[in-house]
């Protein structure tokens, strides 16, 4: 997909997404999060506790939207969780962009931290309503 300058700009700039995985049940479980896109790629760091975790090591499609109703851009992906070795420059994105965060810092009761890492297979809306 040709790669539309002013949502990465946007992708960059904007402090949450909605993020929704799929219970055991199908049904959908969804939560902003904060994320950093590089390359393509949503990437989001969460503690191995939490549902969403869960929910991904048992059905790896998702979908994330941005908060703006007026301008939406919705992406799909399969998302994988990393949980031994964190990258660096992923957590170094997070820093940059959240005022110094430690996304690779364990919360408790959340669990180790993990690094869920979401290719965009495809755009559902490009930041243009319908």
């Amino acid at each position: 997909m040709k790669r539309d300058q002013s949502l990465i700009e946007r992708l960059g700039r904007e402090r949450n997404v909605w993020f929704c995985t799929l219970r055991a049940d199908g049904s959908p479980h969804v939560t902003p999060v904060w994320f950093v896109y590089l390359d393509d790629v949503f990437w989001v760091s969460s503690g191995e506790r939490n549902v969403k975790v869960r929910n991904v090591d048992n059905d790896a499609r998702v979908s994330l939207a941005l908060e703006d109703g007026d301008a939406p851009a919705v992406a799909e992906g399969l998302a994988r969780v990393h949980r031994d070795k964190l990258r660096e420059d992923v957590l170094a994105a997070l820093a940059a962009k959240y005022d110094g965060w430690a996304a690779g810092e364990e919360i408790e009761p959340f669990g180790a931290r993990v690094l869920l890492e979401i290719p965009v297979n495809r755009w559902l809306l490009k930041g243009v309503a319908p």
